[in-house]
């Protein structure tokens, strides 16, 4: 039995309800107390970001066998729990890669720019021009903080657009050939080198506010901030005091530390100006939704075969 807990690609669903009993039930990601109760008899769990695969899931799912992640992000599942039981835990990796790279392309064109927020001022008969100048992203330099797959797509995007490429990893060897055309440096100077700083790390305790008051400081005046990795990674009261300040210019954040964003946790963002909000879909189009539908249903066949 497959039980899957947030959308997926209707192939993938009917291609996986064909070859063994499976229940889709998105709905179950915003009803969390109710799939231990359904874990009983199921081989086989398919979730997104939203879902958290916990001790007392995995307890309630004797027979579980694998965990297909539906992205790439594994924060919401408890990995050591997981091999603990011999449980095996598949992302969908690189199948969502180009979407979230032309996210933050767009995203760092937009803020650079500028010139996308004046609707208002438009409809009431204003004409600023000179507001909505904004700069141009050729000969400007994108700073990537983490240079896994994801940002090496987006360099290679950037770099078509005649931005130049700094990035920080250390865990990417220096010989590795993505290096190839990009400058390498530190945290401390990706954030002070780059125009439009956007950010390809995981939520960890090391990496918890990594970007907070200190490091929002080190960002070059005027530069623009991106997060389509995960929420936590930016301090966000922080973030919204260096946009009230001046000292950054714009920022798009597509995750959150509390997720969905709350009424209440948005206020923090109130009135800012050059900012984009989006809800958690920077590695969702529909041909990614294709790509990791396809991805995970393959696997997890394959793992009950």
């Amino acid at each position: 039995m497959i039980l899957i807990t947030e959308f997926m690609d209707a192939p993938a669903v009917e291609r996986l309800q064909a070859a063994h009993a499976t229940t889709y039930a998105p709905e179950l990601a915003d009803r969390q107390g109710e799939i231990p109760g359904r874990m009983a008899g199921i081989r086989a769990l398919i979730v997104r970001n939203r879902t958290k695969v916990t001790p007392a899931v995995l307890d309630a799912a004797p027979d579980l066998k694998v965990v297909g992640r539906l992205g790439v992000g594994l924060d919401n599942i408890d990995l050591p729990a997981c091999a603990e039981r011999g449980v095996e835990v598949i992302p969908a990796t690189g199948a969502n890669t180009l979407s979230v790279a032309e996210y933050v392309v767009t995203n760092a064109l937009v803020l650079l720019r500028d010139a996308y927020q004046a609707n208002a001022a438009m409809m009431a008969g204003e004409w600023p021009r000179t507001q909505c100048s904004g700069r141009e992203a050729a000969g400007r330099v994108l700073g990537l903080v983490g240079f896994g797959a994801i940002a090496q797509e987006t360099a290679r995007l950037a770099k078509a657009l005649g931005m130049s490429v700094v990035a920080s990893d250390p865990f990417l060897p220096e010989d590795h050939p993505a290096w190839a055309g990009v400058e390498r440096a530190d945290l401390d100077g990706v954030l002070a080198g780059a125009d439009a700083v956007s950010l390809h790390v995981p939520l960890t305790p090391e990496t918890k506010h990594m970007i907070d008051a200190k490091r929002l400081k080190q960002m070059r005046p005027g530069a623009v901030l991106i997060n389509a990795a995960r929420g936590g990674v930016v301090d966000e009261p922080a973030l919204a005091a260096a946009m009230r300040s001046g000292h950054v210019a714009g920022a798009a954040l597509d995750v959150f530390e509390t997720e969905p964003l709350t009424a209440e946790a948005a206020q923090v963002f109130e009135g800012l100006a050059n900012l984009i909000l989006t809800p958690h879909i920077a590695g969702v189009t529909q041909e990614s939704n294709a790509r990791v539908g396809t991805m995970i249903a393959d696997l997890v066949l394959d793992r009950l075969a």
